[in-house]
Parts: structure tokens; C-alpha cells; sequence
């Protein structure tokens, strides 16, 4: 007995494993959750988050949130007012472990011989020459002024750091309970990491809660108005539903989180796994259309004569592509590559026995006409003027792709790599609002710590932290450079006058530094310095922090920062969020290229293999090279970034594109081996499994079309290339891979093969 004549037998069987395997994985999904921490989506061994750890354990967990007040001047009476009260209700939580405003930050200075440590704002201004006083001595004040208080004093802001244990929500949750209960007339923006995670979780269940169902309903849509007919919709829809149930479930079985980039598995579910339903879908109409006498049993029979080899080989490429994605360094990457496959492998093996068992016990329908002479469809009129171009302007539709090649690839070279995570959000979000006030008004939102050991006192530790905050500040991107030197030249010019040797210096002896702190003692809080170094002064940070637009500016910062502490002694690590986001860029960009070559040198051998020919391998790989050339350059030109979703792209246009090409030269062979011209079988090929390639490429457009309406601007961008992408992969099939035929004559298509 065939396996084709074993599924239609025991049809019932290869109807009822695929459903209860589908039940059985909707158990694991009620574990699932979506963990927004891009920190997490880097291995634990990396050089950056070990070093974050090791500051954090000394100086304790640092994941801040910022709360940027906006008011015409921030110095008026109210807006003081408010920021004081909230100051210290945000003070008195034992949420929070410090809490940084205009009322907390000191301002040093000299007053008849002694040095006054007070608030930057010990009282409210009651008349226009005290806001006046005020806002003079904030300017002299390195520890406010540009820091915590805006240049053009409309802007100020309130920096909290939460104690370990609490999630984002409760954080933001109690955030806005003291803003409500606290209210005021200035415009409030929220930054910092935990409202990150927060905004960019709740988009994404919204997300995936509206566009799957949408995403199905526009797949129905479009699958009725291709094959207008039931079974054209509900078979391959059954593929998409049972495979994407696998693929989501598979991740909490793992014992993975959801990623931000997540709700791409279901949407490529969607977009690919009914792929192969089509095409079955395809040949049944033409078959019934061609002749009537047919029983559904004989052409269930045929489909699986005819398709089963060019499926799973398609399949194959598919799931090889997408399986590029495991070489990716990025975490979600490699997990998401994984169950995309394993989800499109069941996609393969249930489109072969699912779908046949249920159109075998099915009746036959109306034969539907896909040829239409008078009032040629869409899809028609579009493979009518691909037969007539291909096989009338050869090689001019040869040139046409080459100048598109060459323009288009020349954008690479404008490509840049995204590192400001805020710019997932959409344009208008506060989070990017917040950001940009950062950026302009408080000297950026990048930090970097470094971390200094030895006797924290020894003025030759001092004299050169002090010599690196002076180099480092010439840096026109960096705003700040703070450390314990700071304080110490802070405090000599509060003891001594200017023109004095000691004013504004860092002492020559141990004994002076350590009077020097002990004199701020009598005066300030002990627990001013505890972010600078620890209680026994064998080590302390320098804080720098920076703007940096892209990954050159940040590339060059941290290179001029290593430079400067490398030889020293007394200097261990570079540290901070900044660093573990420099490394995530870092980690797309490789990770993009291990995934590209992976992907690309598996289909290319895959394709030599199938066909038996290094040429069919090198012919078919050639749409692929040129789609992605075209791709990176578009980024280029249209600035684009890549980005943790953009990184994702290669290996998943890779692994859909390919497909086209292999269903092309499947039947052009098939066609040639019956004794047709090259002319007549290309004509042929492009009137018959065209249309399937072509409402096969439309259906996973229009699944990935739905990420338009994302509210991460990640996915959106992702969307626009990747349909770029598939478009340009199908125009090769249908213009570009055809002339080339026509041109080429390659040997393979001519061998005799038995086996088609």
C-alpha cells in the first residue's frame, strides 16, 4: 500500500492526531508571560552584565526612573512646591531607595570661613529677588545645574530609584497614585527602564489580543476571494491554527518568556504555514477545472503525486531559513527561530496528511475557472505580462534588474544600527517625549560607571579621576562626569578663597583629603557620597553620562574613556545599562550576519542537492542575494535602523522566498521534460503553478501586513521590509529567474529525470 492510498484508508487517524497534539499544546500557553527586560534577552557571560553585576553588589541595584516636570518656570512658587512635596512622600516609601530633586542634591559653598552644605533648594522663593537669588545660585551649582534643573529653568526633574522586588507596574502604579494625590499644573514625562518594560508589555499583549484575530479574519478574506470557496479557506486556515497553537506553546513548555519580537511567531505562522494548503488548494481547482470525470479520491491522489516532493522541499528550504535565526547571539532570536521552524515542520506534515484526509471525504465542488480570457483577473493579467516580457525582452529584463541591483545596494553603505531603545515606541509616546527633554536639557539619558580600587583617599587616585573627568568633558556628547574628586574640589573651594593654592585642587596629602571629608561631615549627610564610593573608601564610581544617537558616537566615547583608564592601576571595570545596550547593538549586528550566512549557504546547498546541480544551487540563491542586497540598501536610503526586529529579517526572507524559485523550476523541468520550448514552458509554468506562487506570496504579505497596525514601531518597520522583500522575491521568480532561464539554458532543467 502507498502512503498516498494509507491516507485516504485511515483517514480518520490523520485527522484526529493533528487535533488533540493541537489541544494537548494549548495546555502550556496558560504558563506564558511576556518579559519586556531587553537585559534578558542577552546571555548571563557577557563581559558588560558581569560587570554591572559586580558594581551593583558593592553599590546596590541601580534601574532608575525619571520624572521630568515641565512648567513656563520651574522656580515659580507652585511648581517648587509640588516638586518638594513629592520629593518627600517619594523619600518617606520604602519603595523607593533614594530619591534625587532640587530639595536633595547639595549645594556646597563658602560663607565667612565656613563651608554650608545645604539643599539646592533649602526654601520656596516668596518674591521675584529671591527666584532671582535662586536661580543665580543654581547656576553655580555643578551638582544641579543641568542636572537635575534645565538650563532654561523650564524643566526639572525627580530621579527614583526602587528597591529590588517590586515589578514595573507597581512601581508606575505608585508613581501616579502620589502624582494624583500630589497634582499641579506642569507637564509630567515618565523615563527610565521600568517604565520601558512597563509601556512596551502592555503594547505587545494589546497586540497580540487585537492583530491575530484581525490577522485571521483579513487571511479569510483573502482566501475566499482567491479560490472562492469554502475548503480554500478552511484547510489551509486549519494549517495556520494548529501550527501557530504549537509554535506559541512550545515556548512556555521550554520554559521561555515571550519577547517584545514574539508576536512575530504567530503572525509568520499565519503568514507562512498556509502556504502549503495553497498550493494544494491550487492544483485541486485546476484539475477538477481541467476534467470533471476526476473523483475527489483521484485527485487527492494526484495532489499528493505531484506536490508532495516540491512541499516538503519547500518546507525543507523554510524551515533551514528560518532556522539561520539560531545562530543569532540575541536570545529571543535563537527562540524564536526555533519554534518557527518546529511550528512550520508541523505545518509540512499535517498539509500532506491532514489536509488530504479531509478532502478525500470530502465532495467534489464546482470546478472554479482560473483561466479568464475576457476579464482576466489580478493574478492573471499580472502572469500574462510576465510570460510576454520574459520571454520577448530577455535580456532587458535582465538589465532592468542589474541598474535596481547596483542603486539599491549602494544604500548599504548609509546603513546604521539602532541603540535607543525609546525609539520602539511610536513617535508621539511620552517616553520618547522624555527622552528628547534628556537629550537637550539634561545632558542624555546614557550612563557609564567606572569602577576605581585601592585607597579611595590617596591623592593620586584623586588627581587622576579628577584628570579624567577634565579629558572626558571635552567630549562634546558628554554632559557630566562625576566621582568622589568632584566632591573633594567642590569642598576646597567652600574652604578656601579664590586665588589660594588650595582653591578648587585636589589636597597633596591623605590626611587634607580625609579632613577635607570629615568637614562636610559637620555639615552634610554621610549618606551624600554613598553612590560615589563605599563606607570604607576602597572603591568608588565615576559617573559619565552622555548622548549618543547611534552606535559611532558611542563606539567613539567608550573608546576615548578606554584609552584613558586602561593603564591605570587603580582602574578595574567600565560598567552600566548604556554598556549592555552597546553590547545588544553589537549582538544584532553579528548575530545578523551569523544568521544571513547560516541561512543562505544551507539553501544554496539544499538547492544544489534538490536539483542535483551546484548551478540550480547558485541559480536559485541569486533572487535571495538580490532581494537582500535590495533590502539593506532600502534601510539606507530610508533610514532605517537595524534594530532587534529588523535583525530577524535575512533569515526569514530567506527561508519564504526561496520557496517560489523551487516551485518555478519544479514545473518549468516538468514542462521541458513534455517536450515544450523554453518559451512554451516557461508560458506554461507561469499560467499554472504561477498562480500559486503568487497567491502563496499575497497571503503571507497580507499576514504580515497586519504588524502595520502595531503599536511597536519595531514591528511596524518590520513589516515594510519584509514585504518589500517577499515582492521583490516573487517579481525574480516570475520575471528575473525566467530570463534567466531563457538566457542560461541551465543543464539540470534539461536532464532526464523519471522521478518528476
Amino acid at each position: 500500500m502507498t502512503p498516498r492510498n494509507n491516507i485516504i484508508r485511515h483517514r480518520l487517524w490523520y485527522i484526529i492526531v493533528p487535533a488533540v497534539i493541537t489541544l494537548a499544546m494549548l495546555i502550556p500557553l496558560r504558563k506564558a508571560r511576556i518579559n519586556p527586560d531587553l537585559n534578558a534577552y542577552l546571555s548571563d557571560d557577557i563581559p558588560a552584565k558581569i560587570n554591572l553585576d559586580t558594581i551593583e553588589k558593592s553599590f546596590g541595584k541601580t534601574d532608575p526612573v525619571m520624572l521630568i516636570f515641565e512648567a513656563p518656570d520651574i522656580l515659580s512658587g507652585k511648581s517648587l512646591e509640588r516638586i518638594r512635596d513629592l520629593s518627600k512622600a517619594f523619600g518617606n516609601m520604602k519603595e523607593f531607595d533614594y530619591v534625587i530633586s532640587l530639595f536633595d542634591v547639595k549645594d556646597i559653598r563658602g560663607e565667612s570661613g565656613m563651608m554650608i552644605v545645604e539643599p539646592a533648594v533649602e526654601r520656596i522663593p516668596g518674591t521675584e529677588a529671591e527666584k532671582e537669588e535662586l536661580r543665580a545660585r543654581l547656576r553655580n551649582n555643578e551638582m544641579a545645574f543641568k542636572i537635575v534643573v534645565s538650563e532654561n529653568f523650564r524643566h526639572s526633574l525627580i530621579l527614583l530609584n526602587p528597591e529590588e522586588g517590586l515589578t514595573d507596574a507597581e512601581i508606575l502604579e505608585t508613581i501616579r497614585e502620589q502624582l494624583e494625590m500630589i497634582p499641579g499644573d506642569e507637564k509630567v514625562y515618565i523615563n527610565g527602564m521600568p517604565y520601558f518594560r512597563y509601556e512596551i508589555q502592555k503594547i505587545a499583549i494589546r497586540d497580540l489580543l487585537i492583530l491575530l484575530p484581525l490577522a485571521l479574519l483579513i487571511m479569510i478574506v483573502f482566501l475566499y476571494i482567491s479560490f472562492g470557496e469554502k475548503r480554500g479557506v478552511l484547510l489551509p486556515l486549519s494549517m495556520v491554527s494548529m501550527s501557530a497553537v504549537i509554535a506559541m506553546g512550545l515556548m512556555p513548555m521550554l520554559g521561555w518568556d515571550f519577547s517584545i519580537v514574539a508576536i512575530l511567531v504567530p503572525i509568520l505562522m499565519i503568514a507562512v504555514a498556509n502556504n502549503y494548503g495553497i498550493h494544494i488548494i491550487s492544483l485541486y481547482q485546476e484539475l477538477n477545472g481541467r476534467d470533471s470525470g476526476h473523483t475527489m479520491k483521484s485527485i487527492v491522489d494526484q495532489i499528493l503525486k505531484r506536490l508532495s516532493r516540491p512541499i516538503i522541499l519547500t518546507g525543507l528550504t523554510t524551515i533551514i531559513g528560518i532556522l539561520g535565526l539560531v545562530t543569532h547571539i540575541m536570545l529571543p532570536a535563537k527562540q524564536m527561530g526555533i519554534v518557527s521552524a518546529i511550528g512550520i515542520a508541523f505545518a509540512l506534515v499535517f498539509s500532506l496528511t491532514f489536509i488530504p484526509a479531509v478532502m478525500s471525504g470530502m465532495q467534489k465542488g464546482k470546478p472554479v475557472s482560473i483561466r479568464k480570457t475576457d476579464k482576466a483577473g489580478f493574478i492573471s493579467r499580472m502572469l500574462r505580462w510576465s510570460g510576454q516580457t520574459t520571454t520577448r525582452k530577455t535580456r532587458l529584463v535582465i538589465l532592468v534588474f542589474a541598474v535596481f541591483f547596483v542603486f539599491a545596494g549602494a544604500g548599504i553603505s548609509r546603513l546604521k544600527v539602532s541603540i535607543n531603545f525609546e525609539n520602539m515606541m511610536p513617535r508621539k509616546h511620552d517616553l520618547r517625549k522624555s527622552a528628547r527633554i534628556a537629550d537637550d536639557h539634561f545632558g542624555g539619558t546614557r550612563y557609564i560607571s567606572l569602577l576605581f580600587e585601592g585607597d579611595i583617599k590617596d591623592p593620586d587616585l584623586l588627581q587622576r579621576m579628577y584628570s579624567y573627568e577634565r579629558e572626558l568633558e571635552k567630549e562634546p556628547e558628554v554632559s557630566d562626569v562625576t566621582s568622589l574628586a568632584t566632591v573633594i574640589r567642590l569642598i576646597s573651594r567652600a574652604m578656601n578663597d579664590p586665588g589660594d593654592p588650595m582653591y578648587d585642587t585636589i589636597p597633596d596629602s591623605r590626611a587634607a583629603v580625609a579632613q577635607y571629608l570629615e568637614f562636610y561631615m559637620f555639615s552634610g549627610d554621610p549618606d551624600d557620597f554613598e553612590q560615589l564610593v563605599d563606607f570604607d573608601y576602597t572603591k568608588a564610581l565615576m559617573n559619565i553620562q552622555f548622548t549618543a544617537r547611534d552606535i559611532r558616537t558611542f563606539n567613539r566615547i567608550t573608546g576615548r574613556i578606554s584609552d584613558l583608564v586602561t593603564a591605570d592601576p587603580g582602574f578595574r571595570i567600565q560598567a552600566g545599562n548604556s554598556l549592555v545596550e552597546k553590547q545588544m547593538s553589537e549582538a544584532i549586528i553579528t548575530g545578523q550576519m551569523n544568521s544571513l550566512v547560516f541561512a543562505f549557504a544551507a539553501i544554496l546547498i539544499l538547492l544544489a542537492v534538490i536539483f542535483r546541480s551546484f548551478a540550480a544551487g547558485l541559480l536559485g540563491s541569486l533572487p535571495l542575494l538580490f532581494t537582500l542586497v535590495c533590502n539593506f540598501g532600502l534601510m539606507g536610503w530610508m533610514g532605517i535602523r537595524l534594530d532587534i526586529g529588523t535583525s530577524l529579517l535575512s533569515s526569514i526572507a530567506i527561508g519564504i522566498g526561496v520557496d517560489y524559485t523551487i516551485h518555478f523550476f519544479w514545473r518549468l523541468k516538468l514542462e521541458i521534460q513534455q517536450g515544450k520550448s523554453a518559451e512554451e514552458a516557461v508560458v506554461a509554468t507561469l499560467s499554472t503553478t504561477g498562480r500559486g506562487i503568487t497567491i502563496n506570496a499575497f497571503s503571507v504579505i497580507v499576514g504580515f501586513a497586519v504588524l502595520f497596525l502595531s503599536g511597536i514601531t519595531i514591528l511596524k518597520a518590520f513589516a515594510f521590509l519584509i514585504i518589500f522583500s517577499l515582492l521583490l522575491c516573487l517579481l525574480c521568480a516570475l520575471t528575473l529567474v525566467p530570463a534567466l532561464c531563457m538566457v542560461l539554458k541551465p543543464k539540470f532543467l534539461y536532464r532526464k529525470n523519471n522521478s518528476m
